[in-house]
C-alpha cells in the first residue's frame, strides 16, 4: 500500500492536485478539510466544535483528526493507496501517522510539498472564497492567521520527513498542468 502526503500552505493547490492524482493513480484522497466540512454540514458535535475553531483560523485537536484518518484507513480495503491532504499538520500528528502505518506494516511513501509565497496564498484563498462561497476563506485576517499557524505549527513537520529522505519540494505557483507534470514525475519514480 502506498501512502502519499501532499503538503503546503492553505491555497497552495493541494486539493486541485490531489483530485488529479486520485484519478491518475487510483488513490483514496483523504482531505481533513473535507472530512471536517462534512461533520459541520451534518451538524454533529464534532462539526460544531470544529466550526468555531476553523472560523477563527485555528487547528482542530489532533485526537479528532487522527481518529478520522484512522477510520478511513480501516474502512477502505480496495484502494491502491492513500493521498493525505492537510494531514499531518503538526509534529505530533506526523509521529501518530508513523505509528498508525507501522501497525499496518507500512510507512509513508513520499511527502510532496507545494511551495508558494504568503501573498499568493492570500490571493488564491480569496479567489477560492468567491468561487466556492466558502465563508472560512473570506476574511483576510483569518487567512493570515491560517498562514501564520501553518508557518508555526506545520512547517516544522518538514524536518520530520526530510530526515527520512521522503520529502520532495516543488514550486506550486505555476500552471495547474505544469505542477501536475512535476508531481507525476516524482510519483512515477517511486
Amino acid at each position: 500500500m502506498k501512502y502519499f502526503i501532499l503538503f503546503g500552505p492553505p491555497g497552495a493547490g493541494k486539493g486541485t492536485q490531489a483530485a488529479k492524482m486520485r484519478e491518475k493513480y487510483s488513490l483514496h484522497h483523504i482531505s481533513t478539510g473535507d472530512l471536517l466540512r462534512k461533520e459541520i454540514a451534518a451538524g454533529t458535535e464534532l462539526g460544531k466544535k470544529a466550526k468555531s475553531l476553523i472560523e477563527a483560523g485555528n487547528l482542530v485537536p489532533d485526537e479528532v483528526v487522527i481518529g478520522m484518518i484512522t477510520n478511513v484507513f480501516d474502512n477502505d480495503k480496495t484502494s491502491k493507496g492513500f493521498l493525505l491532504d492537510g494531514f499531518p499538520r503538526t509534529e505530533e500528528q506526523a509521529v501518530a501517522l508513523d505509528k498508525i502505518l507501522k501497525d499496518r506494516n507500512s510507512e509513508v511513501t513520499s511527502v510532496i510539498s507545494l511551495m508558494i509565497d504568503d501573498d499568493e496564498v492570500v490571493r488564491r484563498i480569496k479567489k477560492r472564497a468567491e468561487i466556492e462561497n466558502r465563508a472560512d476563506d473570506a476574511d483576510e485576517a483569518t487567512i493570515r492567521n491560517r498562514v501564520k499557524t501553518y508557518h508555526e505549527k506545520t512547517e516544522p513537520v518538514i524536518n520530520h520527513y526530510k530526515s527520512t529522505g521522503k520529502y520532495k519540494e516543488i514550486d506550486g505557483s505555476g500552471d495547474i498542468e505544469d505542477v501536475f507534470t512535476v508531481l507525476c514525475g516524482i510519483i512515477d519514480k517511486l
